[in-house]
């Protein structure tokens, strides 16, 4: 346990250029896998969280190529993050049973009285800053809000990726939620690493721990001098004899195993449980070549169909009939509840505006509607089946009626 009351040595002190060893290489490999996850979740999550802003839309489309690839990489990140946080349990674990360390990232009652005494030094009340142990209450802090975040994260992602089987133990209404708290928990995670972690380790005085592994003892005197004082009275965690590690081993690696097998199966569960984006165009599609002729026909100019009186019927074949259900269905996640690129497929009238490439949709001329277009090069991710892009051309030849 700490003991934030333990002054600083006062015998003579061994250089400043002696290192004390901080973290260790498992440790600081985990860090840069976190820190690579982290970075590549929220440049693929936050564009997908605000779809609209021009930002989002280069880094989709102009980037990643398009929302299929931003998301297979954000998923990607996702699995990556999961395995390296089982890695993280495992070896706390080991170092609970096996090496038997001190619990000094658990928050203690010191760490409020550090509170408390580091609020009299900023108010003028006390000389010097609170003695910290191995680690300081900011940095427990952010450790339980990233383990805490994390949770947070798989488990609502788990419920956006696995719609179908989360609505067979819980309201439909509880996916919408988990989307909110996903994009929510992001916006928070963003801002805590650049508000808060960048200034204690990177702005405030930069702390190269994490990286090198070691601090010399210039940095333990100022970051962590109730811990300098232990290791150099004899206080300090010692690592137990040889023998003893591999007597625990023996216990603690069997178990260990079984853990492992059961997270990286969920984590397997958690990606293929189901799909909820079924593939609607057969592979061969991708090598289709699109029909068109080398001396268009000539069309003549459509006109529009009149609205329908009370008491008529709409026609089937038109856009309130059927294709403009068809585009809420495919395309409404990027160009009906939002307008990606500029195109808005909810109305007729938008869909004859188009959007940032032209018009989506020329009456009488598919060769020359951007939708038609898009269809037919087979991968785009609201893609139309065969026979659903036949029948979109040949109403648009029909002259794309409305009514």
């Amino acid at each position: 346990m700490e003991n934030t009351l333990i002054d600083p040595p006062t015998s003579p002190k061994p250089s400043f250029k002696e290192k004390y060893l901080r973290f260790d290489i498992l440790q600081r490999i985990e860090h840069v896998v976190m820190l690579l996850c982290f970075t590549t979740l929220a440049i693929t999550g936050l564009p997908q969280k605000f779809p609209t802003l021009p930002v989002s839309y280069t880094i989709i489309v102009q980037i990643f190529g398009g929302i299929r690839n931003a998301r297979l990489v954000h998923h990607s990140a996702a699995v990556v993050l999961m395995v390296i946080a089982i890695i993280h349990f495992l070896d706390l674990l080991y170092r609970a049973l096996v090496l038997r360390v001190e619990w000094t990232m658990l928050p203690l009652v010191s760490d409020f009285t550090q509170l408390f005494q580091d609020l009299g030094y900023y108010l003028g009340f006390r000389k010097h800053k609170a003695y910290y142990g191995r680690y300081s209450y900011v940095e427990k802090a952010e450790y339980l809000a990233l383990v805490w975040g994390t949770v947070i994260m798989a488990i609502t992602g788990f419920m956006m990726w696995n719609p179908i089987a989360t609505t067979k133990y819980l309201p439909g209404q509880f996916i919408p939620a988990a989307k909110y708290a996903h994009g929510g928990e992001a916006i928070l995670a963003v801002l805590a690493i650049i508000v808060w972690h960048f200034y204690h380790v990177h702005l405030k005085s930069f702390n190269k721990s994490m990286w090198t592994g070691k601090l010399d003892r210039k940095e333990m005197e100022h970051e962590h001098p109730a811990e300098l004082a232990e290791i150099e009275t004899g206080q300090r965690w010692q690592r137990p004899p040889a023998e003893l590690i591999r007597k625990r081993s023996r216990v603690y690696y069997p178990i260990a195993t079984v853990l492992a097998v059961v997270m990286l199966g969920g984590v397997a569960a958690f990606v293929n449980l189901e799909n909820t984006a079924p593939i609607t165009v057969p592979p061969q599609v991708e090598q289709a070549q699109v029909f068109v002729p080398l001396t268009p026909t000539a069309r003549p100019t459509p006109v529009p169909s009149p609205t329908p009186l009370p008491g008529q019927e709409v026609a089937s074949d038109s856009w309130n009939g059927k294709y403009g259900a068809l585009f809420r269905n495919r395309c409404g996640t990027c160009h009906v509840f939002t307008s990606v690129g500029g195109l808005n497929l909810s109305t007729y009238q938008n869909a004859l505006k188009g959007g940032n490439h032209g018009p989506a949709i020329v009456p009488g001329n598919p060769d020359a509607s951007i939708l038609v277009q898009v269809q037919s090069k087979g991968d785009h991710p609201g893609q139309l089946t065969i026979d659903e892009l036949n029948q979109v051309i040949n109403w648009i030849k029909a002259g794309a009626p409305e009514q």
